[in-house]
């Protein structure tokens, strides 16, 4: 055996002598209802810190975790992606299983792996999944009512159907993006936008190269403003092309919004 590659049993050892730094991609699940959203901030409890602060020991200083996609307050992850890179020599179970003993128990590590070096989980996305759930119906479960809307007024889902067809494709999405959200250019391509399901429960699905702050919630207010017939579906085309923001529906509450897959 070559001296340069130590035994299976020698790797974490190995590792450590040489310093390399690997680079960890991390799969993740959250509740975000208790949390200020994704992103680390100067107040609240965000996702992101909580990383960041369980990685800590591996690393035996501040290590940065950057995530898929920056998650409002209230919002959900089936499958939010992050990476960060780190000296840690231990395998990557050993490294999910202490991640998720010191985490909340409404954050979950679903998988971890080694990625290539320059892997980073927000730049190398090609496209991110988001589901929003929708409960039609006069009531919601109590043990449902933190991640649906409950829309009690009858939804026409076909009409529904009719105006997300407008926004497949590559658009300018400004009137669809948060006042004060990013500066730069609002194009997006939406690659596909479904709404599927029967009465009472819904779901309005869509899948794109990037969003804008709020873009998906305002999207799903805006169908369901369609629904509700306060306007016709052929008007959602014509607020699109109008890129004006206060031409389009509320933005749905972010309680029903779920980051649900990254491809890369």
């Amino acid at each position: 055996m070559s001296p340069l590659r130590p035994r299976r049993a020698d790797r974490q050892t190995w590792i450590q002598k040489l310093n390399v730094l690997r680079t960890l991609k991390l799969t993740v699940e959250y509740d975000g209802t208790n949390y200020v959203g994704w992103q680390r901030q100067a107040e609240g409890v965000s996702i992101q810190g909580l990383l960041e602060e369980a990685l800590q020991p591996f690393e035996g200083g501040p290590v940065t975790v950057h995530g898929a996609g920056r998650t409002d307050a209230g919002v959900h992850a089936l499958g939010q992606v992050a990476s960060v890179r780190t000296n840690a020599g231990h395998d990557v179970e050993t490294i999910q299983r202490a991640l998720n003993a010191v985490l909340p128990e409404d954050v979950r590590i679903t998988g971890v792996v080694d990625a290539a070096p320059g892997f980073h989980a927000r730049f190398d996305a090609v496209a991110k999944i988001y589901e929003y759930r929708i409960v039609n119906a006069s009531y919601v479960s109590a043990f449902e009512h933190r991640y649906v809307w409950h829309v009690p007024g009858r939804l026409d889902v076909e009409a529904m159907k009719e105006g997300a067809a407008a926004l497949r494709g590559r658009h300018d999405f400004s009137a669809f993006q948060a006042t004060g959200g990013d500066t730069g250019s609002a194009e997006r391509t939406i690659f596909s936008i479904e709404v599927d399901g029967t009465c009472p429960r819904l779901v309005v699905r869509v899948e794109g190269d990037g969003f804008l702050r709020h873009m998906v919630r305002t999207i799903a207010g805006t169908l369901v403003d369609v629904g509700l017939g306060r306007w016709p579906a052929s008007q959602v085309a014509q607020i699109l092309a109008g890129r004006d923001r206060t031409k389009a529906g509320r933005a749905a509450p972010p309680n029903g919004l779920f980051l649900v897959r990254v491809r890369y």
